[in-house]
């Protein structure tokens, strides 16, 4: 990605990017002065700064970190975060489950704010009209939402929300290869893809050390920070400008017009748009997701999701390294004699999981 290159145009300064997720802990080295706690509505501000997995802080963290004090360097450490705290797996407590706002909820009044991305690392099995109708009208006032596909292609591999609604990007992880990773979930709603394999991510809630992270979740919040990037230095595109921008741009070896069901329509190349000034990101009304839109939303068979009924305030289902799709996937590296070697990679987080091997996906469509 040559990140070096890319900050020289963009850090993502003056974007805000919503965390929906298990919270953000403002307070480690890397997100002191990041967050914007300030922000939050009280109606769905429910300890949006206690993160009861780690995982909410870490994308946080790959987003828009710093670097400061050892901890992760971000993607866009120009960038400002927005933290939401929402139930998903992970969330022992039952009293706190019922104070947590619904997801739809948080979604509506982040519509209602001048943030102009929404990273959603997370994912359910179940179509819910309460929460599409809220991306539905965050859509209408302008925002990007960008979501996880999901980690548990190798069991089931469901249709995974939000990222199977329209208008909403939805992630897959690949390898430092190119390669989709064996966990990432499958379909025509799978939209880009980026890095989700060895990503340094917090061990868990008490902050102590960083371990491997595998999941659709760390790819998302690469896509989510990419995206900032973009916007950023160009601030008068809208988000459909800014999502047809990484789309036209994408590295892949199949023929635009027929994105792959487990890449989408290729690998995140940001910098591909940020080198070039009087880059066309088309029409500002041109929906990129037209396609899909509206054709309706298949899994990897070319089956349509089946009727269930609303759960948008359960837990996040499926897996990642035994977690679910909400929650970072951890190697058991978590002893303090592996922090100094997860510092180091995080101090060069992107161009550590990407360098020149997302210059184009290898990956086959049939594959």
């Amino acid at each position: 990605m040559k990140v070096d290159e890319m900050w020289k145009v963009s850090t993502g300064k003056g974007i805000k990017v919503a965390v929906v997720d298990t919270g953000v802990d403002p307070e480690t080295s890397s997100l002191k002065g990041q967050v914007l706690v300030d922000e939050v509505p009280k109606a769905v501000g429910y300890k949006a700064t206690e993160d009861y997995l780690g995982h909410g802080t870490s994308m946080a963290e790959i987003i828009a970190g710093t670097g400061a004090g050892g901890g992760l360097k971000g993607l866009a450490p120009g960038a400002e975060i927005v933290p939401y705290r929402i139930a998903l797996k992970g969330l022992k407590s039952e009293a706190e489950k019922k104070k947590a706002p619904l997801a739809a909820s948080v979604i509506r009044a982040v519509a209602d704010s001048d943030v102009k991305i929404i990273n959603m690392s997370f994912g359910i099995d179940v179509d819910d009209p309460v929460m599409e109708a809220a991306i539905k009208y965050a859509q209408s006032k302008g925002k990007l939402m960008i979501a996880a596909t999901g980690n548990d292609a190798q069991q089931r591999n469901f249709i995974g929300y939000p990222a199977a609604y329209p208008y909403v990007v939805g992630v897959a992880a690949a390898d430092k290869t190119g390669k989709v990773g064996k966990f990432s979930e499958h379909g025509n709603y799978v939209d880009l893809a980026a890095p989700g394999l060895d990503i340094p991510t917090w061990c868990d809630a008490t902050f102590r050390s960083y371990c491997d992270g595998v999941g659709t979740s760390m790819a998302t919040a690469i896509t989510s920070a990419s995206a900032a990037l973009i916007w950023s230095a160009h601030p008068k595109w809208t988000a459909n400008q800014v999502l047809a921008s990484l789309i036209d741009t994408a590295g892949r070896d199949w023929a635009k017009d027929n994105p792959s069901t487990y890449l989408g329509y290729g690998l995140i190349r940001p910098r591909k748009v940020l080198e070039n000034a009087d880059f066309n990101p088309g029409a500002p009304n041109a929906d990129p997701l037209a396609r899909e839109n509206a054709t309706g939303v298949t899994d990897a068979t070319g089956s349509a999701p089946s009727a269930s009924a609303s759960a948008s305030s359960q837990p996040s289902k499926g897996t990642s390294g035994g977690d679910a799709t909400s929650a970072a996937g951890s190697s058991s590296n978590s002893s303090d004699d592996n922090t100094q070697l997860y510092v180091i990679l995080g101090a060069v987080l992107v161009a550590a999981i990407a360098g020149g091997a997302f210059a184009l996906a290898r990956k086959r469509r049939t594959d």
